[in-house]
């Protein structure tokens, strides 16, 4: 077997240490590292950067735009957690389940850029529904979507765990207020809307788990599309082993948001009734929805050899 050098640029962060994690069961890698006193140094990180096969960036966005600067070598693959080159050109978005054209391009990619948490679901549950026409690209929608705290990184993290912190954590709170979230770009850009959704983020007082909602009106599906149609075709497009379709997906009625979790998978349900319909995707938002992601494009690449 040919072992492939992995480089994570970022590992110290929430998303860097998950995916450090899940490289530890990985055959086939030799997992390079920085000391801690230079895994900062510009130069150093050049160097790693230019010498390993697979550069992972779990970075700001600035920073990842940095490190991609700092890369001559042709060879090296890029896996981007970052939000900096999810709609840039040269770049192949990393969610293999969309099609499998979008499979084959990340395999091949040398430019890859990690899906953002909720943007997952959301273009999870409307991509297949506009390559149908099963609904219109210029439909306006909403998408409500709730997360744990890790989320936020090790920042609103220790603002969580906080035994003496203020009340104000103990309630969800909605986020994004001015409709101009950074995941709106890549879920325009990947289901091909016209109108950017209203989009409702809201973080909660669980570590970790995610659960998107797009609520749709009969009257906002094409002529002669039922909920039976929609449900049809997400069971055929999602039966793979990180995402698939879930008939039934609540508990006596409820969905808990963290029920998956620490899992690295993805459920896709179609709730409500003939009238008013709820698409929903449930994952973690560390899982699925960012480390577990960026490890699911690197072993599509790793089985490429």
């Amino acid at each position: 077997m040919l072992v492939k050098k992995v480089f994570v640029d970022g590992s110290a962060g929430t998303t860097g240490l998950g995916i450090m994690n899940r490289l530890k069961d990985i055959n086939g890698i030799e997992l390079m590292k920085l000391d801690e006193e230079i895994r900062k140094d510009t130069k150093a990180r050049r160097e790693a950067l230019n010498s390993c096969d697979i550069a992972i960036l779990c970075l700001p966005d600035d920073a990842a735009k940095e490190a991609v600067s700092l890369i001559d070598n042709k060879d090296v693959i890029v896996i981007d957690a970052s939000t900096a080159h999810r709609t840039e050109p040269g770049w192949v978005y990393g969610l293999p389940e969309l099609s499998q054209q979008q499979r084959e391009a990340i395999k091949h990619a040398k430019r890859i850029a990690v899906p953002g948490c909720h943007a997952s679901g959301f273009i999870a549950l409307v991509n297949p529904l506009i390559q149908h026409n099963f609904i219109s690209k210029d439909v306006r929608l909403t998408c409500h979507s709730i997360t744990g705290y890790s989320g936020g990184g090790k920042k609103m993290i220790a603002e969580y765990e906080n035994p003496e912190r203020e009340t104000l954590y103990n309630a969800p709170r909605q986020y994004g207020l001015t409709q101009n979230h950074k995941h709106l770009r890549e879920m325009v850009h990947m289901t091909g809307l016209t109108v950017p959704p209203v989009f409702c983020p809201i973080v909660s007082d669980f570590y970790s788990g995610m659960l998107v909602t797009v609520p749709l009106f009969a009257q906002d599906l094409n002529p002669g599309v039922t909920v039976n149609d929609i449900k049809n075709l997400y069971q055929k497009h999602y039966c793979h082993d990180n995402v698939h379709y879930e008939e039934q997906m609540d508990t006596n009625g409820f969905i808990n948001a963290n029920m998956l979790s620490g899992t690295d998978v993805m459920k896709i349900s179609v709730l409500g009734n003939d009238e008013r319909i709820l698409l929903t995707a449930l994952y973690d938002n560390l899982g699925k929805g960012a480390s577990g992601a960026a490890v699911q494009c690197l072993n599509l690449i790793l089985a490429q050899g």
